[in-house]
């Protein structure tokens, strides 16, 4: 409870080496927890005071209350009232002392209390980095400056990159974990380089306090930093740690007023709700670090480069780059759980596993970010550790000034189960659209049997004929062969008739071409027309000349067609009309789709029956099993169009349906689809 106490918390032991330093000591003193630990309080004596603080008293009567005057981080004279006590085990052996305090400047209780609260805002962040592999580097810049070829570092970037990457970080405070944005923990952070979390724009600050400190042990340098999302004013101090700490070791804090009139409590809490809304958000989410691409991104659009996909294809290497390059800082427990890992440590790594399963969402996801989109989405496949294939909906959100820019969303939602239930609901599809065939088949059986008995009965004609002019003494070879045409003549159009009907019975697979409607109307006329003159039903067609292809399967569309027919027939059949007529016609629609319409002069629709016309299973004929509209609108909705039934001013029906026309992008994809490889 004492990280959260107003007061200052400060346990050491009997000689004052510093054990536990809390928050309120971090607000009340200035100096961080990380730097005090294992520091002695008496490093913290303003200059020029002689009187240490009653330890012998203290010992002797296991408390002590007063005032005592000590040096904050920067510089100033604190004067806290303390008290401290002496605990002690059941044998009488000193534990620890604990020391609480507060600001003894002349305010109220309620008004230290107050300011001790809003200051633990104050102090944002806290690094201890081991400079030590870094001394090579600042020995030769050290020399480049004594040569004059290095004044300002900021003209630099190649030796303050050198200096941060051979800078390691040996410790970082909460604070700084979650303002650079690897809220993974600190695991993620411990001995990596200083510059992977550093923020770009205070890169050459951070060098320049290093170098400073370097020369001069003893000294505390101060920088202003560039203003972060998270802090105003932001101060950076750097100073060289004191025994016991290795030699090389620095502490680096980043102080600054909270960026809102919360108090440091309040954004605790809040950034507490946070990390619990993303732990246990239903869906797998990764907290991505994406500046490093930002960066580059920048630089080639200050480059000139304007089309990103066309240089991504012509530098495949920046796209393997950027997987490395592009860090994940946070998951969570959904997303261990997607990926089958160990623990969220698994996945605190450059993105790069992500798209093992889909090399090409990499280039995809480079083109949104650059192209400063928010959002993008795209089904794909990822590669869970365990080699499961798992289909996932993948989703990106970027972000945008004056958002952190370390903070890049990545979603995922496995769709495995949803992709198997659709696939299970279009075989059923297919089943469903498949019965309807034959049941329309079946209907057709007689007008089927007329349209093979007419080529297959001038085959025996023409046979018989050939017979007898073969048996003549005088052959006419030339007779005989002219009757031998018609004979493969009609073949032929019997193969084609039952090659037709073999295609309506087939169970296939529905195979989208570019297709042209007026075609599919006239094959399923072929199908119908016996049974439209054996009933004397007037049929007038007009076809459009110079419709536009539609994308479409031919034996699915010639179903719609035929069932709509059929249905057209036998209302006129049943009508009672001394005239009887069907009008068909094909067009293009104000929305410049392509349009069907079967027009009958038969009793209509009932109002009753307008609304139920292409429901399942809903019927007006006795016999009838009501499957023939619904399986029509099915398949027009499949393939992108509507399809409506109404009834005429005059009497009669209209049935129409429209299907859209392909766009060019789509029309250069199916012609390219429809290329083969050369046999």
């Amino acid at each position: 409870m004492s990280d959260f106490a107003s007061e200052s918390v400060i346990v050491s032991d009997e000689h004052g080496v510093v054990k536990y330093w809390n928050a309120a000591s971090e607000a009340l003193y200035g100096w961080p927890a990380m730097a005090m630990i294992g520091q002695n309080l008496a490093a913290l004596r303003t200059p020029g005071q002689h009187d240490p603080e009653p330890t012998s008293v203290l010992l002797r009567e296991g408390r002590w209350e007063g005032l005592v005057r000590r040096r904050s981080q920067a510089g100033a004279e604190v004067t806290a009232a303390i008290r401290k006590i002496v605990r002690r085990d059941a044998a009488g052996i000193l534990l620890d002392i604990v020391e609480f305090g507060r600001d003894a400047g002349g305010m109220s209780e309620a008004a230290t209390i107050r300011v001790d609260a809003e200051l633990q805002g104050y102090l944002a962040a806290c690094w201890e980095l081991d400079t030590s592999a870094a001394r090579s580097v600042l020995q030769t810049i050290a020399g480049l400056r004594s040569r004059s070829v290095i004044d300002d570092l900021d003209e630099h970037p190649e030796w303050v990159d050198k200096l941060l990457t051979a800078t390691r970080i040996s410790a970082v405070n909460d604070r700084a974990v979650r303002m650079f944005g690897t809220h993974a923990g600190l695991e993620q952070m411990i001995g990596k380089p200083v510059g992977a979390f550093w923020p770009a724009e205070s890169r050459s600050v951070l060098a320049a306090l290093l170098e400073k400190v370097a020369t001069d042990p003893s000294r505390l340098e101060m920088r202003k930093m560039v203003s972060s999302g998270t802090i105003r004013n932001p101060i950076i101090r750097a100073w060289h740690s004191a025994e016991p700490k290795p030699p090389g070791t620095v502490f680096v804090t980043i102080n600054g007023e909270a960026n809102d009139d919360r108090t440091s409590w309040e954004l605790q809490a809040s950034e507490e709700r946070y990390r619990k809304l993303i732990e246990y958000l239903p869906t797998a989410l990764w907290q991505v670090d994406s500046r490093r691409a930002g960066e580059v991104f920048d630089q080639l659009k200050a480059n000139g480069i304007r089309d990103i996909g066309a240089y991504l294809d012509r530098n495949p290497d920046l796209i393997e780059h950027a997987k490395d390059l592009v860090r994940v800082t946070e998951v969570n427990r959904d997303a261990v759980l997607l990926f089958r890992a160990k623990n969220a440590a698994d996945l605190i790594n450059p993105v790069r596993y992500i798209f093992a399963a889909a090399p090409g969402l990499a280039k995809r996801v480079m083109v949104a970010h650059f192209e400063g989109r928010r959002n993008f989405f795209e089904e794909t496949k990822i590669l869970a550790f365990d080699g499961t294939i798992i289909d996932v909906l993948f989703t990106v959100t970027y972000p945008v000034l004056p958002e952190q820019l370390d903070t890049t969303f990545i979603t995922m939602q496995d769709i495995s189960e949803r992709l198997n239930t659709e696939q299970q609901l279009r075989k059923l599809q297919a089943d469903f659209t498949h019965a309807g065939r034959i049941a329309t088949l079946g209907e057709l059986a007689t007008s089927i049997a007329h349209e093979v008995n007419q080529p297959l009965s001038a085959i025996v004609t023409n046979a018989e004929t050939s017979l007898r002019w073969l048996a003549r003494a005088d052959q006419n070879t030339e007779k005989v062969t002219q009757l031998v045409s018609r004979i493969a003549s009609s073949a032929r159009r019997a193969g084609e008739i039952i090659h037709r009907i073999r295609g309506m019975a087939a169970k296939n697979e529905p195979e989208k071409r570019l297709i042209d409607l007026n075609e599919v109307v006239e094959e399923a006329l072929l199908f119908i027309r016996h049974e439209i003159d054996s009933k004397s039903i007037a049929l007038s067609s007009v076809l459009e000349a110079g419709l536009p292809q539609v994308m479409g399967d031919r034996i699915q569309l010639q179903q719609v067609i035929i069932n709509l027919l059929v249905n057209s027939v036998q209302a006129v059949a049943q009508s009672g009309q001394p005239t009887r007529r069907i009008d068909i016609e094909t067009s293009i629609d104000d929305s410049g789709w392509v349009a069907f319409s079967a027009f009958d002069n038969g009793p209509g629709i009932a109002d009753g029956n307008m609304k139920h016309i292409f429901e399942s299973f809903f019927s007006t004929k006795d016999a009838g099993i009501g499957i023939g509209l619904a399986i029509c609108q099915s398949i027009i909705t499949a393939h992108g169009g509507r399809i409506a039934g109404s009834n005429r001013p005059n009497g009669g029906a209209h049935f129409r349906f429209t299907l859209p026309v392909p766009t060019a992008a789509e029309l250069d994809s199916a012609v390219v689809g429809f290329i083969r490889p050369a046999q």
